[in-house]
């Protein structure tokens, strides 16, 4: 039975900092560690066919953990590592000039309504950055070639990600439209289990661990 899993990766150390990251390859904190644990643990007795990733170290180290968390996806170890498929499209947002600064200061000086609209705005991009709408297109664009046959195929599929790349999926899945996605919060490392029909995600629900 086709199985969708979103997996916001675990807080970075740019999180904690409140540092805008977007693609700086950052690493996980030892909370972000623990939060992947928890993800993993609860999708425990899930069984993976194929797992994605960004290509960002953050999102890797989450979906790996996860995977060992859960128990049951041993059947995806290969050499010592992980058969995992990473991919830039599904890397997080590109905060352009704003990337390694912090959000507080930051807002101090351009101004909060400023950065906000820079921030969660769904087409208008930061400066040197992408808007969400560069996102939904880039990474609904590898969702259709790569993720989408697998659900076809009946498969069940984990996908390591990111705030907002996760924010784009649910815009280019249709479960939210531009206007709602601003408002839609994503937890760090809690698994997004969507219900899949003949091959279509529909409704997900966050599953605790």
């Amino acid at each position: 039975m086709s199985l969708l899993v979103l997996l916001r990766h675990g807080q970075s150390q740019w999180n904690a900092e409140n540092r805008f990251t977007g693609f700086v390859d950052v690493g996980l904190t030892e909370l972000g560690r623990e939060e992947a644990r928890k993800g993993g643990r609860a999708l425990a007795g899930t069984r993976f066919d194929r797992a994605f990733s960004s290509t960002l170290k953050r999102a890797i180290e989450t979906t790996e953990i996860a995977l060992a968390e859960s128990g049951t996806n041993e059947h995806l170890r290969r050499d010592g590592g992980w058969d995992i498929i990473c991919h830039d499209d599904l890397r997080e947002r590109d905060y352009g000039d704003l990337a390694g600064l912090n959000k507080a200061e930051t807002a101090e000086k351009y101004g909060k309504e400023q950065v906000h609209i820079w921030r969660r705005s769904y087409d208008i991009a930061p400066p040197g950055g992408e808007s969400l709408k560069d996102v939904v297109e880039r990474s609904g664009r590898y969702y259709e070639a790569e993720i989408a046959p697998c659900l076809a195929r009946g498969e069940a599929v984990l996908v390591g990600a990111h705030g907002n790349t996760v924010r784009a999926l649910l815009v280019a899945l249709g479960c939210h439209s531009p206007e709602e996605i601003p408002t839609v919060e994503i937890p760090t490392g809690v698994p997004m289990v969507f219900e899949v029909i003949e091959g279509k995600p529909g409704r997900y629900r966050f599953l605790e661990g």
